[in-house]
């Protein structure tokens, strides 16, 4: 027989779903299924999302490489690996730069260990 009352409370869920498993097996009706996983608690954070320092940043840098295309200025683009990249500074994206000097390479930005004019360095 059901009974008439209606479902205690609990603050434990899992306990909460077992009470509700037994009265659907009492009138009937087929059990919930247990979740395999617990519900994510920390939102994804895409790395797209810049806090207001780094914004400041990539200001700064995107001031610094669009000065560097207007006025075609030589370069030199060290790599991560020690290489040594000379060219002008075609374009770039958020994720790489373009550059021309004896052949075109595009270049990830995540590769460059640093970069600077060819001039500053006494060539």
């Amino acid at each position: 027989m059901i009974s008439s009352s209606p479902l205690p409370t609990l603050r434990n869920p899992s306990a909460l779903a077992a009470a509700r498993n037994s009265a659907a097996t009492e009138i009937g009706q087929p059990r919930a299924r247990a979740r395999k996983f617990p519900p994510a608690s920390v939102p994804f954070r895409f790395p797209a999302q810049l806090n207001e320092e780094e914004g400041q940043h990539r200001h700064a840098e995107l001031f610094y490489l669009q000065k560097q295309i207007q006025s075609q200025t030589p370069m030199v683009i060290v790599l991560e690996d020690g290489e040594k990249i000379e060219g002008r500074i075609e374009w770039y994206d958020r994720n790489s730069l373009k550059v021309r000097g004896r052949q075109k390479s595009l270049i990830y930005k995540s590769a460059i260990k640093y970069m600077y004019k060819l001039a500053e360095n006494g060539q």
